[in-house]
């Protein structure tokens, strides 16, 4: 599985940043935030098509979010051409894939196997505490390999 670095990561700041403008993100509107943002990091600019591909949707739907994502000014759109994000689109976005990525890990280590379901689910729902002590114990984990051995034995006892 590959990690993103979770060194600095402030979950309160990500929130602040969601409900900076007073109008809170739609799961799909983070779902397609979040895309855009992987994507960027590549090429730094994502079409329709492909996005419509990635997250498995018609191109009309995704026209309209992206028109939706331009109007909350978090991104750039340009009809039947490119997406680029604003530096505000690429806040929101990073923080998108940090706690997708915090969660992903989290199933991860308690032995879930197809974690990208479960992942989707929680990420939109879950609370800015939850999320800040999840990352405190995926930390705590990754800084004591011996005690997270410890429990991946004792888990094991119960799933073979």
């Amino acid at each position: 599985m590959s990690q993103m670095s979770q060194k600095n990561f402030y979950t309160v700041r990500g929130y602040q940043l969601l409900n900076e403008k007073k109008c809170l993100l739609t799961s799909s509107m983070e779902d397609y935030l979040e895309m855009i943002y992987r994507v960027c990091l590549e090429q730094g600019f994502i079409r329709v098509n492909e996005l419509a591909g990635r997250l498995n949707v018609r191109p009309s739907s995704t026209t309209k979010i992206v028109q939706k994502l331009e109007r909350l000014e978090y991104v750039n759109y340009e009809k039947y051409g490119v997406i680029r994000l604003t530096e505000g689109g690429k806040q929101i976005g990073e923080f998108l894939l940090k706690r997708h990525m915090i969660l992903e890990n989290f199933l991860d280590k308690i032995g879930v196997k197809d974690t990208l379901k479960d992942t989707e689910m929680m990420e939109h729902d879950i609370s800015e505490n939850a999320l800040k002590n999840i990352h405190i114990l995926n930390k705590f984990f990754a800084d004591n390999p011996d005690i997270f051995n410890i429990f991946e034995n004792y888990r094991k006892r119960f799933t073979e």
